[in-house]
């Protein structure tokens, strides 16, 4: 029997914010533990919460970014659990009335090749709503220490619905949620730093069949592809199950990504055993039109929308936006030095995608800290296709302008780089080619295309590398065609 595999995701993401959900503490990570905390976040009687508005922003901005109703109005409500990471025994959070609901994440499927783009495809969203984040415990050899840094820390939760079918869906899922959000600067989303985390619910059912199976929620996937990971493996614990006769409980597991393996923890908690209601002390919100058009208009471009638009306005192949749109400065850089000529869109980006990127990689610093301004790339770019420099001396020039800050022109002029297109030069030293390699001569003369690029090579190194490729080129067969 063939089995189809029902994915929905609970995504817990950090908003970016100063300061933690209901009190004034700083939001930091790496400080000392327990130094981020005061009576609100550790619980204390008599105290009370006040809202972080800043949060309320960034939360409905991932909302109208993702396609979301934004409610008109939302409340907080209480969720009660005793875990040692949590100061009150429950947690802030929002039941009934979440800030956004519906709403989709566009993913891309793995392509045929690295070169061609994959299927698009829609992934509904439940809801997104705002709580505050619980403590950290930090397991050791002989007991667990609880961190409260993190408590109070702004957290949202993106709930999927159960439309993903495959590891590589929800693989797609997180990678372009992230991407998203850190476009919109709400979130850094690093998962070794917490800020983003992720649960899975999977189940599986016979292929053709409409009801859902038994679910099971994967927890500690502490990266994205560790997620993909995870999914494969209790998805082929399940079918191993079933074929076996045996059930399948619904519960929670943790996954191992050390021994590659799940965990069961504990059973399944439902929604009433969390004995929900609403915070005696946190008023509903209201938001009016003029708040979301607002918070609209700042929202950037969705990377997926600048991808099409980028191949579609300036021809760019998919090799080069796939690299660009990810990286927002990067992508912005792009379209500062297109802003010059876009007629030289092309070029333009495989100087940035190959030979910028490779020069901060291997210096190690950052787009920002870059001596090579968009406008230096276009000014290379007209150098060569002006015919002043070649290709392989625009090679140096970059290099160059990477180390210095100067433009092509003046690296150009200052190092006498500027190709020669003196006929008479250039004849002389193809002349001197022609007469030192008699065997190039008589095997292009037999018909073998391929020997002329050794004499045009003779005539680049005596030049070194300054005479005109393609003068030489008509050069070298006049004289080869007069033999």
């Amino acid at each position: 029997m063939q089995y189809e595999t029902v994915i929905g995701l609970e995504v817990h993401v950090q908003i970016k914010t100063r300061s933690k959900m209901y009190t004034r503490v700083a939001m930091e990570y790496g400080s000392d533990p327990n130094t981020l905390t005061d009576p609100v976040v550790l619980g204390l009687p008599g105290v009370l919460p006040v809202m972080n508005k800043a949060a309320i922003d960034l939360i409905i901005k991932t909302g109208l970014m993702l396609g979301c109703k934004i409610a008109d109005q939302c409340k907080w409500d209480r969720k009660n659990y005793f875990y040692p990471d949590s100061t009150k025994n429950y947690q802030i959070t929002q039941y009934d009335q979440p800030i956004c609901e519906n709403g989709y994440v566009e993913l891309e499927l793995p392509g045929e090749s690295r070169k061609i783009m994959g299927e698009h495809k829609r992934i509904a969203l439940t809801r997104i709503h705002l709580e505050e984040d619980l403590g950290k415990l930090n397991h050791f050899s002989f007991d667990s220490l609880i961190d409260f840094n993190r408590g109070g820390a702004s957290l949202m939760e993106i709930v999927s619905e159960p439309d993903m079918r495959s590891a590589d869906e929800a693989f797609g899922f997180l990678t372009s949620l992230r991407q998203s959000l850190i476009y919109a600067g709400i979130s850094d989303c690093d998962m070794e730093k917490g800020q983003m985390r992720c649960d899975a619910n999977i189940s599986i059912r016979p292929l053709g069949e409409t009801e859902l199976g038994i679910k099971v929620e994967l927890k500690n996937l502490n990266s994205i592809s560790g997620v993909r990971n995870g999914i494969e493996y209790e998805v082929n614990r399940q079918i191993a199950l079933i074929q076996s006769g045996d059930p399948i409980f619904q519960e929670t597991r943790r996954w191992d990504a050390g021994s590659g393996v799940s965990i069961s923890m504990r059973s399944k908690e439902m929604a009433h055993d969390y004995r929900y209601f609403p915070d005696p002390d946190l008023m509903p919100v209201r938001v009016d039109e003029e708040w979301r058009e607002r918070l609209k208009v700042e929202l950037p471009e969705a990377p997926f929308d600048k991808q099409r638009r980028l191949m579609e306005d300036y021809d760019l192949p998919y090799t080069i936006t796939s690299v660009l749109v990810p990286d927002r400065p990067l992508s912005e850089y792009f379209e500062a030095a297109i802003a010059v000529d876009s007629t030289k869109a092309r070029a333009i980006g495989n100087w940035i995608t190959n030979d910028l990127l490779r020069e901060l990689s291997n210096s190690r610093i950052s787009l920002p800290e870059c001596l090579i301004l968009p406008q230096h790339i276009i000014g290379l770019v007209q150098q060569v296709e002006s015919g002043a420099i070649s290709s392989n001396i625009a090679k140096e020039v970059f290099a160059e302008m990477f180390k210095t800050g100067e433009s092509a022109g003046v690296i150009v002029e200052r190092k006498g780089l500027k190709q020669s297109t003196d006929v008479g030069e250039l004849e002389q030293w193809c002349k001197d080619a022609i007469e030192g390699n008699p065997t190039s001569v008589a095997d292009f003369k037999s018909g073998n295309e391929k020997a002329i690029n050794a004499l045009k090579g003779r005539v680049m190194k005596e030049s070194k590398g300054k005479a005109n490729p393609r003068i030489v080129d008509e050069i070298m067969r006049r004289l080869l065609d007069d033999l």
